[in-house]
Parts: C-alpha cells; sequence; structure tokens
C-alpha cells in the first residue's frame, strides 16, 4: 500500500509541476525539473501556498519584462525556479544556494541561475532580467493578503528585529516598523562616526539573514543625528 500510493503522489507531483510549467509558457524542462516543481503543491511560505505564489510570480515577471524589454525567457524561468531550493532533499544551505546547486546540476543558463542566486539580494544584480525577478517575487510575497502569520510569531519577529539592532553599542534606539518589513537603527552620536552609518547597516543585514527567518524582505535604515541648539537672548 505504501509503495502504491507512493507511485501516486509522485504521478500527481509529476502532473503539477508540469501544469505549473505549461501555465507560464515552458514546455522544454528535465522531468527531473518539473518533478521538483511538482512539490511545491504540498509546501507553503507563510500560509502562501508556492504553486501559487510561483505561478503568480512568474505572470508578474514576464509582464515587466515586457514593459521594459528585458529578456522574457530569461525572465520566465528566473521566477518560475527561484524557490526551487525551497524543495531540496538537502538539508545543509539556505534555499538560494540549494536552488543555484539544483540549477547548475540541471546545466541551465548562467543567466537563470544568475536570477536564482541574486533574488534576495545576496549577489549584486548581473542585468535588468535579474532585478526584475527580485521585484516579481517582493510583489508577490509582500502584496496584502498573500501570507500570514500567527500573532505570537509577528510580535516575536519584531522584538529579534529590535533585539538584533539594539545589541551594538553605538545604537541608542531601535524601531520595527512596516509589519516587520523595516529596522530603523537610531545611533548615538557620541558614540558612533559618520562612517559607522554604513558598516553597522550591513552587520544588522548579515545578523538578521543569518538568524531570523521572514517573509519578504527586511530594509535595515541606520541614522546617525547631531542636533546643536542655541539661543540667543
Amino acid at each position: 500500500m505504501v509503495a502504491e500510493v507512493t507511485k501516486k503522489i509522485d504521478k500527481i507531483i509529476f502532473e503539477e509541476g508540469k501544469k505549473l510549467c505549461h501555465k507560464v509558457g515552458v514546455y522544454n524542462l528535465p522531468q527531473g525539473l518539473i518533478q521538483l516543481l511538482g512539490r511545491f503543491k504540498y509546501r507553503f511560505s507563510y500560509g502562501q501556498n508556492m504553486i501559487q505564489h510561483t505561478l503568480e510570480e512568474t505572470q508578474l515577471g514576464i509582464k515587466l519584462a515586457h514593459e521594459l524589454g528585458a529578456d522574457v525567457n530569461i525572465v520566465r524561468l528566473g521566477c518560475l525556479l527561484h524557490d526551487v531550493g525551497k524543495i531540496s532533499e538537502e538539508l545543509e544551505g539556505g534555499h538560494v544556494v540549494l536552488g543555484v546547486k539544483i540549477a547548475k546540476q540541471f546545466k541551465l543558463p548562467k543567466e537563470v541561475v544568475d536570477c536564482i542566486a541574486q533574488h534576495h539580494e545576496d549577489e549584486p544584480f548581473s542585468g535588468p532580467e535579474q532585478m526584475i525577478v527580485y521585484i516579481a517575487d517582493a510583489v508577490s510575497g509582500a502584496r496584502p493578503g498573500a501570507r500570514y502569520e500567527n500573532h505570537e510569531d509577528y510580535v516575536k519577529r519584531l522584538e529579534d528585529l529590535e533585539k538584533i539592532a539594539n545589541s551594538y553599542a553605538s545604537v541608542k534606539q531601535s524601531y520595527a516598523v512596516q509589519a516587520g518589513r523595516e529596522i530603523r537603527v537610531l545611533l548615538d552620536p557620541e558614540k558612533s562616526k559618520d562612517r559607522d552609518v554604513e558598516v553597522l547597516a550591513l552587520k544588522i543585514k548579515d545578523q538578521i539573514q543569518e538568524e531570523m527567518i521572514y517573509p519578504g524582505t527586511v530594509t535595515v535604515n541606520v541614522i546617525r543625528e547631531s542636533r546643536v541648539k542655541q539661543i540667543a537672548e
């Protein structure tokens, strides 16, 4: 019975992967890659089904590519495969690293691999197609109603963001705003220098990526300001 059900599930997964590919106009992917994409049927990210997210994001990316005169086929494949690392059977590594590894195993074009590698800004954008994939992913994941999380997790995420920022001695105050999509960090001007702004923003960004799980992206804004007030009488 286990073998029979496993066979049926594998067939369902493959058909779902093929259906997803056909909906976005992709017909020549290797069967192994189609099988991987079909796993999105049973994968959710903050309540958002991965097939729905991938379909939505790819449709957005294609429209943007047409509008901007970018290579539509690169954007199409980049969007379709950007999260393929999330259903990798390997346990070590983030989904971006695992996705790049899968793409290279199937010998996909370098431009498509770059779309996967750069869709969370882990690397500088190498072209307009990679930037379009990033934008389409952000729009699909961040639009109202796309994702949800329970109240306790939401509050903890805000607290963790502020805790990371406040762990640095030069930080005077920090505020997690926009539902945790931005952290504003105010430096103590007496304990910091102008060049600390860029360095600290990078450190906080890296620590958030390493220690936290969050939907979409988190913008780190570090502010250092000195104000002097004198009254002439």
